[in-house]
């Protein structure tokens, strides 16, 4: 007897994971993508139709139990549009929210969530008072859209706003200040049906060209007050949008302060070591919280590096040569910038895992110099 079926609009990568998490637990799994070559495509069923027509949404959930998303770029009318036919998990309040950045931030401070300045801005006599207002440098983000570092432009001099307002003008805009962070972080944490909430450890991010490319999991001198505060922003927000299911939350942390950048209602890149780094995955946890079924524990298992492969695969062989790599392909084409897979290096300790990342590096030609000099391969960028 199979179990229950799960509908999942989007069918990248992250849906792909969920379904490599669920199969085991008994689960099926119907995608909903509008491309045919979607990778989720090759461990469930794929209705291929764009995320907001109603025909391949009420055949995506055809014989479904609970319907979930893996990006929040789903529009919140396609999961309101499910909820007369299943339980959708989470709700279209989490991607109504996660959608705008101004009503992001705007929930962010309702909840006492530290946030940096930000001003919204329509035109381009708005851009300059939000520049007077914000000062400078600053981080020019278009409200809606934008992912992987594009959207946004950051504003060094007051003489950038004609071509900043050219290139990104037209849309809805937010200025924020330019933090000058410490370091980058997340936390990861999932909320089951009846409110019972687990945390994972907060993790260190590191982005290049917008694009994150290494996570170290738990985060490096990982301080106990830190977790905490992390650990309050993001039950606050679960509890306040009646999340069900994994969220992520992005952070700046400036000396002892953490200042909340963006949330994703979902599971997120910086949870990805979590396959082999802790207890229970985000994605099998996701699907346990989204069926009403009992949460996994989020404890790491030791230490981890996540490493995401951007651009092209390297070859199997010499990622598994090294002790403790697990290697995950998604089987996408080969494109500059495109995420298309991702390794795990896991040990028990967090100075072998840095050691063994050093030897991932040379045994792949990943580089590694623009990192932090904890990894001994650079400075800080």
């Amino acid at each position: 007897m199979s179990g229950p079926t799960v509908a999942v609009l989007g069918g990248g990568q992250l849906g792909r994971m969920l379904a490599l998490a669920g199969i085991p637990l008994g689960l099926r799994f119907r995608f909903l993508d509008p491309s045919p070559d979607a990778t989720a495509g090759r461990v469930g069923h794929l209705v291929v139709a764009p995320l907001d027509d109603e025909s391949g949404l009420s055949e995506v959930v055809e014989g479904a139990d609970v319907a979930t998303y893996e990006w929040e770029g789903v529009p919140a009318a396609s999961a309101s549009f499910l909820e007369a036919r299943l339980p959708v998990h989470p709700g279209p309040r989490a991607l109504e929210v996660a959608q705008d950045r101004l009503a992001e931030k705007r929930c962010f401070e309702r909840l006492g969530i530290p946030i940096p300045p930000f001003a919204p801005v329509d035109d381009e006599d708005g851009l300059r008072a939000a520049v007077r207002e914000i000062g400078l440098p600053a981080v020019l983000k278009t409200r809606r859209g934008g992912y992987d570092g594009k959207g946004q432009l950051v504003l060094r001099d007051p003489g950038e706003v004609p071509e900043a307002w050219s290139r990104l003008g037209g849309t809805p805009l937010l200025l924020e200040a330019h933090v000058p962070f410490d370091r980058e972080l997340s936390v990861v944490a999932v909320r089951g049906r009846d409110g019972s909430t687990h945390c994972y450890p907060l993790v260190e991010n590191h982005h290049r060209e917008g694009i994150l490319r290494l996570t170290l999991a738990p985060a490096p001198d990982l301080d106990r007050t830190l977790q905490e505060r992390a650990e309050q922003a993001v039950r606050g927000l679960l509890e306040d949008l009646d999340h069900v299911g994994v969220m992520a939350v992005e952070l700046f942390q400036q000396d002892g302060t953490l200042l909340a950048n963006e949330m994703a209602p979902r599971v997120h890149n910086s949870g990805h070591w979590t396959i082999e780094g802790a207890a229970t995955s985000q994605f099998e946890n996701h699907l346990r919280a989204v069926l009403g079924w009992p949460l996994g524990s989020a404890d790491a298992l030791g230490a981890s590096a996540m490493v995401n492969w951007i651009g092209a695969m390297p070859p199997a062989p010499a990622v598994l040569a090294l002790e403790g790599t697990h290697l995950h392909d998604y089987e996408k084409a080969p494109r500059p910038g495109r995420k298309v897979g991702h390794a795990t290096v896991t040990a028990p300790d967090p100075a072998t895992v840095l050691r063994r990342l050093t030897g991932l590096a040379e045994g792949t030609g990943l580089d590694l110099a623009w990192l932090a000099p904890r990894t001994g391969a650079g400075e800080r960028r």
